[in-house]
């Protein structure tokens, strides 16, 4: 993931994503394997777990704001890595590679742009 920020913030990590877009869970792995933060949600609240620290949020956007300097679509996302259209506000999504593993997934405005790629692995 890249923001396009002042500075440009850049983002690298395996990750595992688990449920639905009403519950739900996004961990982000090192190269080595160690958890680096873990996302869970449900209708009321969204709560991220970084080491000992854990942080509550009033909504999944506001967590992903918070996180990554901007708010992430992982709704739409759960369609996306199934190849199915899925309007996210603002963000466009290519999904002629999806099954192949590829995905790529960008936005414009609101400031900043943000692009995101995703490779599976099958």
């Amino acid at each position: 993931m890249r923001v396009h920020s002042d500075p440009v913030q850049a983002f690298s990590a395996d990750f595992e994503l688990h449920g639905s877009p009403q519950t739900g869970s996004l961990s982000f792995f090192s190269p080595l394997g160690n958890t680096l933060a873990r996302m869970q949600w449900d209708t009321s609240t969204a709560t991220l777990q970084t080491g000992a620290e854990q942080q509550h949020f009033a909504s999944l956007a506001a967590l992903t704001l918070h996180a990554t300097g901007s708010e992430l679509p992982v709704t739409s996302l759960f369609a996306w890595l199934q190849g199915l259209d899925s309007d996210a506000q603002g963000w466009n999504a290519d999904l002629q590679n999806v099954s192949t593993g590829r995905l790529r997934a960008w936005r414009a405005q609101p400031e900043p742009p943000v692009e995101l790629t995703i490779i599976l692995e099958r």
